[in-house]
C-alpha cells in the first residue's frame, strides 16, 4: 500500500475528526479572502472617486506659491518646458497623468480671466522621447485603466476638468470655465478674439466650483507664443498614484526637479492611503486570529492523532518504516487538509465578497483568482507548522512500548 493510499484511507474514516480540525482553516481563509476582495475593489472605487478631484502634487517654481498658483501671477517664477521631458522620461513609478501648464491674465471685454496654457495627448505622444513613458496610464494597484482613463467614452469637457487630459487641441480653439462662458454669453462653436488674436470655443467646461470655472484654457504653445514667454511653463499638475506618493514618489520628483516646489494635496492623498491601510491592517489582523486558531485546532487534532494511533504508528515502525516515512505520513495528511481547506476557503471567501461588498463598501465585487494561490498557500503553510511537532513526536514511540497496548 503507498503512503498516499495509506493517508486517504485513514482521513476517510476520520470524516468528523476532518471536518473539525479543517473547519478553522477554511473559515478562517475565507474571512481573509472576503476583506482582501472587497479591500481590492474598494481601493479601486475609492481611486475613481479620488480621480475626479483632479491633480494631486503641484510642481511649482522655487519661488511661488500656492496663491500665485491660484491667481496666476507669472512675477512668481517660471520653469523650462524641458522639466516635463525630465519627468516622461525618468521612469518614475506612479505618475499617472503629467500636465504642464502656463497661466497668463488677460481681459475679453473688459472682464478680467485667466488664459492657461495646456498640452494635449496627441503632443506627448508626437514626442519620441516621451512615447510610452507612461504619463497617460494608470499604474498597477492604482486602480483599473479602463475604468478611469478611458478617453473614448469622455467628452473634452470631461476629459480636461478631471484629468487635464484632452486627445487634440489646434492652435485657434478653446476651452471656456462656465463662469466665463456665463459672464461673456459664450457657447460652444462661438468665436472670440484674444490678445487680438481669433479663437473658437470649442466646449464650454462644466462647473467645477473651482478657480477652472473663471479661466479660459488653450494650446500651450499658443499661450506660450501669445505671452512671447519662450517654452516656458509656471506649473506641473500631476495625478500621482497615492500608494507611491505615500512610498516617496514627492521626494523622487524633488530629486529629478531639484529647483522647484512640490506641493501636494494633502487631504486627497491622505484619504486614500488611510482607507488603503486600514483596510490592509484589517486582513492581516483576521489573518493572524486565523492562523492562531486554526493552528492550534490543527495541532489539537494531530496530537489525538498521535495518541489514538500509537499501535498503527508502532506496527508501521516494526515492519520497517523508518521516523523520515512516519513523518512524511502525518505531513501528508497536513497537506491535504491544508489544499482542501484552502480551496473551500477560497470559493466561500469569494461568495461571502460577492454578497457582502455592495452591501458593506458600496461596490461592484468580483472574484480575484490571484487570491486563490495565496489562500492555498496559506492554508498548507499553516497546516504543515501546527502538525510538525506532532508529527515529530510520533517519529520518537518506541514501537515495542507500542505493541505491549495491543
Amino acid at each position: 500500500m503507498k503512503w498516499t493510499t495509506l493517508v486517504l484511507c485513514e482521513l476517510a474514516q476520520r470524516k468528523n475528526r476532518l471536518v473539525t480540525s479543517g473547519l478553522a482553516i477554511v473559515l478562517g481563509i475565507a474571512v481573509v479572502v472576503a476583506i482582501s476582495t472587497i479591500t481590492t475593489y474598494s481601493e479601486k472605487a475609492v481611486a475613481r472617486e479620488l480621480d475626479a478631484l483632479g491633480a494631486n502634487i503641484l510642481i511649482l517654481p522655487e519661488s511661488a506659491t500656492l496663491s500665485d498658483y491660484y491667481s496666476a501671477d507669472l512675477t512668481s517664477g517660471e520653469m523650462p518646458e524641458e522639466y516635463v521631458t525630465l519627468l516622461a522620461t525618468s521612469n518614475l513609478e506612479g505618475l499617472d497623468n503629467v500636465s504642464p501648464k502656463l497661466s497668463i491674465s488677460t481681459t475679453i471685454n473688459s472682464y478680467s480671466t485667466t488664459l492657461t496654457g495646456v498640452l494635449p495627448k496627441n503632443e506627448f505622444q508626437s514626442k519620441a522621447s516621451w512615447q510610452g513613458a507612461g504619463v497617460f496610464s494608470r499604474p498597477r494597484g492604482c486602480g483599473n485603466v479602463q475604468d478611469l482613463f478611458n478617453l473614448s467614452k469622455r467628452t473634452p469637457k470631461e476629459t480636461l476638468v478631471r484629468k487635464r487630459v484632452i486627445e487634440t487641441l489646434k492652435f485657434d480653439e478653446l476651452l471656456v470655465g462656465s463662469d466665463v462662458a456665463k459672464q461673456l454669453t459664450l457657447q460652444e462653436g462661438d468665436e472670440i478674439a484674444l490678445l487680438n488674436t481669433p479663437f473658437k470655443v470649442i466646449a464650454v467646461l462644466p462647473p467645477t466650483g473651482t478657480v477652472d470655472d473663471s479661466r479660459i484654457f488653450a494650446h500651450l504653445h499658443r499661450v506660450q507664443e501669445l505671452a512671447g514667454s519662450g517654452p516656458v511653463i509656471n506649473a506641473i499638475e500631476i495625478v500621482g498614484c497615492c500608494e507611491e506618493i505615500s512610498k516617496g514618489l514627492v521626494s523622487k520628483i524633488g530629486l529629478a526637479l531639484p529647483h522647484t516646489k512640490i506641493v501636494t494635496i494633502a487631504q486627497v492623498v491622505d484619504t486614500q492611503i488611510k482607507t488603503n491601510q486600514l483596510m490592509k491592517r484589517l486582513s492581516m489582523l483576521f489573518l493572524i486570529i486565523m492562523m492562531v486558531v486554526g493552528g492550534t485546532s490543527m495541532a489539537n487534532e494531530m496530537y489525538n492523532n498521535v495518541h489514538e494511533r500509537r499501535k498503527e504508528i508502532g506496527t508501521l515502525m516494526a515492519l520497517g518504516a523508518d521516523a523520515r516515512q512516519v513523518l512524511w505520513v502525518f505531513l501528508l495528511k497536513a497537506l491535504i487538509l491544508g489544499g482542501v481547506g484552502g480551496t473551500l476557503g477560497y470559493v466561500l471567501g469569494t461568495l461571502m465578497a460577492l454578497i457582502l461588498g455592495p452591501i458593506v463598501a458600496g461596490v461592484a465585487v468580483w472574484p480575484v483568482p490571484a487570491l486563490f494561490l495565496v489562500a492555498v498557500a496559506v492554508a498548507i503553510v499553516i497546516a504543515l507548522l501546527a502538525s510538525y511537532l506532532p508529527a515529530r513526536q510520533a517519529t520518537r514511540l518506541d514501537p515495542c512500548k507500542a505493541l505491549q497496548e495491543i
